[in-house]
């Protein structure tokens, strides 16, 4: 297997399939500099620990909305198999929500706040193990298909849909918002933290239902990683004024007389805000504690750049 050495490998930033992927994902060209200072050296700290390892390796990414860890990912995954010989898939908790008759019933039957995608307790954990599972499994190479969630109709697409991949792989990048957090402590859940909690959660079971299944299912897919790396932003309201922007820019695109589209892009502010104050409190919390544990942490600017790569 070629992983540095013994590949030939053209110097850091000269590689063109990276300039291209910038084209190709509407990224500016600086992002080919941040390619070059830390995804090439994440890249290969993760080829070492998947040498170490002798199996599949999986990396979690967390980061909040709009931090970049799905590009993050892409550009990972281009780099192990582009420049180190390895072979990688990536994986994102977004496509492993429930479909929208589960929410539905977890809301009917739990709490009407669980309609909303997006929390610990609207993903997939058995599905997301199985499909690690089958990732890593070893053996004669064989075909598999990774989920799709369509957030235009809010549900999952048919499997036909599904795009394949070769098992099993060098390495799963595993992205998502939440991936890696840990529960609070359970005195800490009784005061609410925004408008959304004293209005729609004023005796806290939603929330502590969220922490529930962080302590559970979802503690036990996280030990599954092998590296965590974590996308630092400034603070949350950071996340709400980059996410705000995104919205207000797709209003203008989309005419002053059209709402929101079926997946809720172009949402009023008001609307954005409720949204988003369901992910806050485990953001917050994320922004607090997870540096101290995270393998890699990489530091977003107020100018949405990384800046700063540290590891423990």
């Amino acid at each position: 297997m070629n992983v540095e050495a013994g590949l030939p490998q053209l110097a850091e930033g000269q590689q063109p399939w990276v300039e291209g992927l910038c084209r190709a994902e509407y990224l500016p060209a600086s992002y080919a500099d941040a390619v070059r200072d830390y995804v090439a050296p994440l890249a290969k700290r993760i080829a070492r620990l998947q040498q170490s390892l002798a199996r599949t390796a999986v990396v979690g990414i967390s980061g909040a909305q709009g931090s970049g860890k799905s590009t993050l990912a892409l550009f990972a995954a281009n780099w192990l198999r582009r420049e180190l010989g390895l072979s990688a898939a990536c994986l994102s908790l977004d496509d492993l929500y429930l479909d929208k008759a589960g929410r539905e019933a977890l809301a009917r039957d739990v709490h009407p706040l669980l309609a909303t995608r997006g929390v610990p307790g609207t993903h997939d954990t058995g599905f997301a193990n199985a499909l690690l599972d089958a990732l890593s499994r070893a053996g004669a190479a064989a075909s598999m298909r990774l989920p799709v969630f369509d957030k235009a109709s809010d549900d999952r697409l048919p499997e036909s849909d599904w795009p394949a991949a070769e098992v099993p792989v060098d390495v799963v990048l595993f992205e998502g918002w939440c991936v890696g957090a840990r529960p609070q402590p359970g005195e800490d859940l009784g005061t609410p933290i925004n408008a959304l909690e004293v209005a729609e959660d004023a005796d806290a079971s939603w929330r502590r239902y969220v922490n529930a299944r962080l302590e559970t299912d979802y503690a036990a897919l996280f030990t599954r990683f092998d590296m965590l790396v974590m996308l630092r932003v400034p603070s949350f309201e950071r996340v709400f004024d980059w996410r705000r922007l995104q919205e207000r820019k797709l209003r203008a695109r989309r005419g002053p007389d059209r709402g929101a589209d079926a997946a809720g892009h172009g949402q009023t502010d008001a609307a954005l805000e409720r949204f988003i104050r369901h992910y806050e409190r485990l953001t917050r919390h994320m922004l607090v504690t997870m540096p101290a544990y995270a393998d890699v942490v990489i530091d977003i600017d107020e100018e949405h750049r990384m800046v700063r790569m540290s590891s423990a």
